[in-house]
Formats: C-alpha cells, structure tokens, sequence
C-alpha cells in the first residue's frame, strides 16, 4: 500500500473569488501564495495559514457546487495503481500540474471517487 504523507488541502467552491480572499485574509490571518487559471476556465487560489493550505476555486455560473481534499503521496505511481487494482473510479487521470512550490516541480495529479462522490485528489 502506497505511504500517505499528509492531507495536502481542502478546497472549496466560492462565487466570488476575490472577497472569498479577502474574507479569510482578512478575519483569519490566511496569504495567498499561488494562482492559476484552469483550462476549464475556472481560476483557483491557494491561501495558506502556517502549513495548512486552503484552496478557493471561482467557479463558473451553473457548475456544480463541491469540495474536495488532496491526499500527498511520496509514491504516487503506487498509490493510483493500488487503487485503481481496488476498483476506485478514477475521475481525472493523472496528468502533470503546476508546481505551487519548488519541491513540487515534478508532481502529478489525479482525483478519485469516493464512495458518496467526493472527490479525492493525489499529488505526488
């Protein structure tokens, strides 16, 4: 079984990104420390609190409303194998990301199904 270092996030769907910034900048002390924008067409930011990451995604008028947490592995190629083996319904393959950080440069990404549809993301 792969080795799961820690949950890496949670993020959430918000309407308007930038108040949803500034609203846990603001009463919670949160920075943000990354931003990119989707292919589909959603942008995301990443706010951190000491090492605790909290990741907005902007969504788009009639997306679905959701959350997600992202599990880091320090053996992604087993984990998605292991899983995939177990029949867990894969939603993204795994495909490349852009790194938030330097120790991310070569990390991947890939989300799951969890048993009442949550989605579970590994990077790695």
């Amino acid at each position: 079984m792969a080795n799961y270092r820690r949950i890496d996030h949670v993020a959430i769907n918000v309407s308007d990104l930038e108040a949803s910034k500034a609203f846990y900048e603001t009463h919670f002390g949160f920075a943000t420390y990354f931003e990119h924008g989707t292919p589909r067409g959603f942008n995301i930011s990443y706010l951190k609190l000491g090492d605790t990451v909290l990741e907005l995604v902007g969504y788009l008028p009639g997306a679905v409303d959701g959350f997600h947490f992202c599990l880091e592995t320090d053996d992604f190629d087993g984990a998605v194998a292991d899983l995939e083996a177990a029949g867990v319904e894969t939603l993204q393959p795994p495909h490349d990301v852009d790194a938030r950080e330097p120790r991310e440069a070569t990390w991947r990404r890939v989300v799951f199904k969890g048993p009442d549809g949550e989605q579970i993301e590994l990077r790695g």
